[in-house]
């Protein structure tokens, strides 16, 4: 991580050296923004909630008369492009996935790879979509599995923090990986999000 995105953006887990970022730009606790990111808010503002990750390549703008808005544990894979839209907590962007001005997904949804959702467009809470142009084409769902990726990115952000670049191997990476997923679980079914 730079020492200037450092400074700015204290409480994040990760910031990879290559990523830029320019403007009204908010980075929540424990969020990382991976090889090749570039956030611009020239207008309005770009907000990244917690424990949100960023993929390489992931290219984030707001829209003229909106601003990009990122929930908490989203998991934006890699060369999404975010134009000013809103994404719900505990979602999954697919890869190379584009979101459009005024674009709101709901919490716990999934967008398929390559899928391109609308100016405008709305979609409900725990949806799966797909297509260009993107449709809903199925309900679930979808908060541990979300949940579990966003995981698995903070704990991998927290490793390259340290130099560690090898974070999902191993006996130990697997039996927390397991209670992670048993506690997500049990939040879930006691209709927490925590």
């Amino acid at each position: 991580m730079t020492s200037v995105l450092k400074q700015r953006f204290p409480e994040a887990a990760w910031i990879d050296a290559s990523a830029s970022v320019y403007g009204d730009v908010t980075i929540g606790e424990g969020a990382s923004l991976w090889p090749g990111v570039s956030i611009r808010a020239e207008l309005l503002s770009v907000t990244v909630g917690r424990f949100v990750n960023l993929q390489d390549h992931v290219m984030v703008h707001i829209g003229y008369s909106t601003p990009t808005v990122i929930g908490d544990y989203a998991s934006i894979t890699h060369r999404v492009v975010l134009h000013g839209c809103t994404i719900g907590e505990n979602c999954l962007i697919g890869i190379g996935a584009t979101i459009m001005d005024g674009a709101v997904i709901g919490a716990n949804s999934i967008v398929a790879g390559h899928a391109f959702v609308r100016e405008g467009q709305v979609i409900p809470p725990n949806s799966i979509v797909m297509g260009t142009p993107a449709k809903v084409v199925r309900t679930a769902d979808n908060f541990v599995a979300n949940r579990m990726n966003a995981w698995l990115y903070h704990r991998n952000a927290e490793a390259y923090a340290l130099g560690d670049h090898r974070a999902w191997t191993g006996a130990e990476f697997e039996k927390a990986r397991d209670a992670e997923k048993a506690r997500l679980e049990a939040l879930h079914a006691a209709g927490r999000a925590g």
